[in-house]
């Protein structure tokens, strides 16, 4: 009985050794081999039995042949790969305190520069005050940092209120930024939302422009 034949829907017959199919009959596979796929990517001929090393065939070695519009993914240049490196042997509170660093630095200079008794075209200084006369957006930034350190807030506000009002949002930023990177602390999430980052660009950019306009009340915010 394992010897008949067998006869199909449409009435065609197969062989021993055969296997039938909706469209007729196909050679069975042989024991032991492996069903190929119709998605499976061809290789060359020989890259099955082609030994390990040098000569064998490789992904890299048939990219020339990869069909057009696939994605080949690119190597990560030296510079990358030596950051990653870095960053991935560096301990968890090496990024805060590298960012509390410069933080610190912003600091002292404010401090040792005391920027409330410089001249305005002393150096360093603004670009654009210095060739236009005109305030960019962050000028009295660092004085009212300076004013901020010796707890004179109207003074601040008076030379940057922008800096004064985001101030306390950026300090609770960092410090839940970094106690979760360093120490682990799960301090409640405070969420922007775009239309809020947004606002407050927009704002930013009114005050820049009204701090340079030469009419009352506006001459009361140039710096």
């Amino acid at each position: 009985m394992y010897r008949e034949r067998v006869t199909s829907v449409d009435g065609s017959t197969s062989q021993p050794g055969q296997q039938v199919t909706d469209t007729g009959t196909a050679p069975a596979t042989p024991p032991g081999a492996a069903a190929t796929s119709p998605d499976a990517v061809a290789m060359p001929p020989g890259a099955a039995t082609a030994p390990h090393g040098e000569g064998a065939w490789t992904p890299d070695a048939a990219s020339a042949a990869w069909p057009p519009g696939a994605y080949q993914q690119v190597e990560p240049d030296r510079l990358t790969r030596f950051v990653l490196r870095v960053h991935a042997r560096s301990p968890r509170w090496a990024a805060p305190l590298a960012a509390l660093g410069c933080v610190g630095i912003g600091v002292a200079y404010a401090l040792v520069s005391d920027p409330t008794r410089s001249d305005p075209d002393a150096a360093p200084s603004c670009l654009l005050k210095l060739t236009t006369g005109l305030d960019c957006p962050g000028c009295g930034g660092t004085r009212a940092l300076w004013y901020v350190l010796h707890a004179d807030l109207p003074a601040a506000a008076r030379h940057h209120f922008l800096f004064v009002f985001a101030l306390p949002f950026l300090a609770y930023l960092f410090v839940a930024w970094a106690g979760k990177q360093a120490f682990g602390w799960r301090l409640p999430e405070l969420r922007i939302s775009s239309p809020v980052i947004a606002g407050f660009l927009a704002l930013w950019l009114a005050f820049s422009v009204a701090r340079n306009l030469p009419w009352a009340p506006f001459t009361a915010l140039y710096v």
